[in-house]
């Protein structure tokens, strides 16, 4: 469904319930004015007809002249509440109809100028022979009294108004009176004017029961009774020509005021759509200061975003071709290398000659350096992936620090670099993944071994503190790391001069991802020249329990 015309049938479904309502209280508002003007003119009536209802109660009836005129109807001759001059009897001789004035329809203007008298029409009793002497006799039912009533400017005629008297005791001596409620009478009794409301034969029926200001005879309560004459019920709603107009202009109204609004949000869709299809790089236009505007500026936010994240992620798909190419390179070579030395040890094998030793310890090197690189590629992914994939349990540093040695000791000694180690007594345990703690001390003490000089030494010593934290310092003699290169040795794929030079191949990643592992566990890694002329490495953090720092520790 179209905004605009779901606004237009949101507008109809608000506007409907406030007609209703305008409805019922113009409803009640009328219902109020002519249970009003109805007490009124009762009330009015009986100052001049109580001595009439006193004497007759049973048939009385207000005079026709005297009658008040009904509501929105001008007071015609007999409305003034005066009483209507006596008829007077033509005298002998006198012309009919007067002079001046022309003669009804119907009128003879034979014999004395007298219209004929209606032969069906029986003689008034005690009136001569001319028929129109004297008022015209009242209709049956009492309800009537002055022919058939005008019509109103609706067409229809004026309602009907009945009275019937009561006594004190609510009680009417009038056999047509209607029959009171209990609540009716309670309510009259306590003084105050009681309206009922009812609907017979299609008419609408007001019975207003109305205390008078004596306190007694016959007529001291008088019903009056409205009878609305018979036509299209309203339905408690004004005519359908009303309500439907005011219906459409609101509607009309809103459509045409929601126009501006749909059109620039047409405009705002364009724009997004052709932001799409330029990859994000054509900005969404912001118009105004509303909340259209605000939906622009939140696209082109996130339209930022999007871009900001493509742009990541170009980056790291770059990144990750360029890791793959080196990183097939750096493979490649060592094992064409370790092939070449396994290719000649075999021809000697084959020849019954001694194999060479430093094919062997060429052959080993290059298988040392492609299980370094293997296992940094994994322990790389694992943080790359994020914290969900670093397993936490207690670590015992002690055994990582042997199993360190251990698998570079063979090299080691190839190479006549002496490895030592000064750990405590007491195990000292942290809170971490063994398998990435194991590659970041391995990768530290590799480099030590790797760009090391000959009869040189490295040396792993572990310190705890009764503070609850921990040291583990990786120190060698080695060529170092220049201060002005020491900063950025860190960041990922930098590799030092002296590195760069001594061995070409690698990612430099083994720093890189030993500086990492410490903030995966939040420890601190520091890089600083030893003592000794080389670089000395120092894993710094809190231990899983608090340990008391040994008196002597354990070389190897």
């Amino acid at each position: 469904m179209k905004l605009r015309l779901r606004l237009a049938l949101t507008a109809m479904a608000a506007v409907l319930p406030v007609v209703v309502a305008m409805a019922y209280f113009q409803q009640s508002l009328r219902d109020s004015s002519q249970e009003e003007v109805l007490e009124a003119s009762t009330l009015a009536q009986m100052q001049v007809e109580r001595t009439r209802c006193e004497a007759a109660p049973e048939t009385w009836r207000p005079r026709p002249s005297e009658r008040p005129a009904p509501p929105g109807r001008p007071p015609g001759p007999d409305d003034d509440g005066r009483p209507p001059p006596p008829p007077r009897r033509l005298e002998d001789g006198e012309a009919w109809p007067p002079r001046g004035k022309p003669p009804p329809p119907g009128a003879s203007d034979m014999g004395e100028g007298r219209p004929p008298r209606d032969p069906g029409r029986p003689p008034r009793p005690g009136g001569g022979p001319d028929a129109f002497n004297g008022p015209p006799p009242p209709r049956a039912g009492g309800e009537d009294f002055n022919g058939p009533p005008p019509l109103g400017p609706d067409g229809r005629a004026p309602p009907r108004v009945v009275f019937f008297p009561y006594d004190t005791q609510l009680t009417s001596r009038n056999p047509r009176a209607p029959a009171l409620t209990q609540e009716m009478r309670e309510d009259a009794l306590a003084g105050a004017t009681v309206a009922r409301r009812s609907e017979q034969d299609g008419r609408r029926v007001l019975e207003l029961l109305v205390r008078m200001p004596w306190d007694d005879g016959p007529c001291a309560f008088v019903l009056a009774r409205r009878v609305e004459p018979p036509g299209p019920s309203s339905f408690f709603l004004p005519p359908l020509k009303d309500w439907s107009l005011l219906v459409s202009i609101v509607v009309a109204a809103v459509v045409l005021a929601l126009g501006p609004v749909v059109r620039r949000i047409r405009m705002l869709t364009e724009d997004v759509r052709a932001s799409a299809r330029s990859g994000y790089e054509q900005p969404v236009s912001v118009r105004g200061d509303d909340e259209v505007a605000d939906l622009a500026r939140a696209f082109q936010e996130a339209r930022a975003e999007i871009q900001s994240r493509m742009a990541q992620q170009e980056a790291r798909e770059q990144g990750l071709r360029d890791f793959l190419a080196n990183t097939t390179h750096d493979v490649m070579t060592p094992l064409t290398v370790l092939q070449g030395n396994l290719s000649a040890m075999q021809q000697r094998v084959s020849r019954g000659e001694p194999v060479n030793a430093a094919e062997v310890a060429s052959a080993m090197s290059e298988a040392h350096y492609m299980a370094s690189l293997v296992h940094n590629l994994t322990a790389a992914t694992r943080l790359e992936a994020g914290a969900l994939h670093v397993q936490r349990a207690p670590v015992d540093l002690n055994d990582v620090i042997a199993r360190v040695l251990g698998r570079h000791q063979p090299i080691a000694r190839q190479q006549r670099i002496s490895l030592e180690s000064g750990v405590p007594a007491t195990p000292v345990r942290v809170l971490g993944d063994v398998t990435l703690i194991e590659q970041a001390v391995s990768n530290v003490v590799g480099n030590g071994v790797r760009y090391g000089r000959e009869d040189g030494h490295v040396a792993v010593v572990l310190e705890s503190t009764r503070a609850g934290r921990f040291a583990l310092r990786v120190i060698d003699d080695g060529p170092g790391i220049p201060d002005e290169e020491r900063a950025r040795i860190l960041e990922r794929g930098v590799r030092g001069s002296v590195a760069r030079t001594r061995a070409p191949e690698g990612q430099g990643l083994g720093l890189h991802i030993a500086h990492h592992v410490a903030q995966v566990h939040g420890w601190t890694l520091t890089l600083s020249p030893s003592e000794y002329g080389g670089l000395e490495v120092c894993f710094s953090g809190e231990t899983l329990a608090t340990e008391s720092p040994p008196e002597t520790a354990q070389s190897s």
